[in-house]
């Protein structure tokens, strides 16, 4: 039990921040019904954990092997990001007020996908974070460890998707293209940060 909440308490440290999930779940659970939050949330969460199950697990040591893999995923995954940001920037205040059924299932898909998967900050710092835990644990340790990383991947995204979806009523369509820029401004910056570096 020592290691699951171990595993809980990092996981929830290092998925809280903002970040660029977490702005897409907000910004879904804010424009969509709440049973199409969920799902996105869900969804998320799928990417979120099989990620952190390959940092866990070795992916970093990939990356350090060659390093044409990390310039390949930086470069690829800052462009994802500026695209994600720039569209955010420029979304009409009609369609972010508007609550409907919303983006089709597999556009969430590859949409959660790229916010993950092709994230190099997520997937750099999950390397090094996660890969120094599995290296420290004891054998017995790493599956409830690992177990808590992935249970505070399931409370965070689904509290953040239905706490956000069932007060989003209170957002005017101003407030939400306000929220929407800034959102947008953040990602970009993050994701020119993420090209330079």
């Amino acid at each position: 039990m020592r290691f699951f909440i171990q595993g809980l308490t990092l996981g929830l440290a290092y998925v809280a921040p903002i970040g660029i999930q977490n702005i897409f779940v907000i910004n879904s659970a804010l424009k969509e019904k709440l049973s199409r939050a969920i799902i996105t949330a869900i969804i998320v969460i799928f990417f979120d954990v099989s990620l952190a199950l390959a940092c866990f697990f070795g992916i970093g040591s990939a990356m350090e092997r060659y390093s044409w893999l990390r310039t390949v995923i930086s470069a690829a995954g800052s462009v994802v990001i500026i695209f994600i940001g720039i569209r955010l920037i420029l979304s009409k205040s009609a369609e972010i007020g508007s609550r409907s059924a919303g983006a089709s299932i597999p556009r969430i898909i590859s949409s959660a996908f790229a916010v993950t998967w092709l994230n190099p900050q997520a997937i750099i710092d999950g390397t090094m974070m996660l890969g120094a835990f599995h290296a420290s644990l004891p054998e017995p340790g790493i599956v409830p460890f690992i177990a808590g990383v992935a249970s505070a991947s399931c409370m965070w995204f689904l509290c953040l998707s239905s706490a956000i979806s069932l007060t989003s009523r209170r957002f005017t369509p101003r407030i939400l293209r306000i929220i929407n820029i800034i959102c947008g401004v953040v990602i970009t910056f993050y994701g020119i940060r993420l090209m330079l570096a």
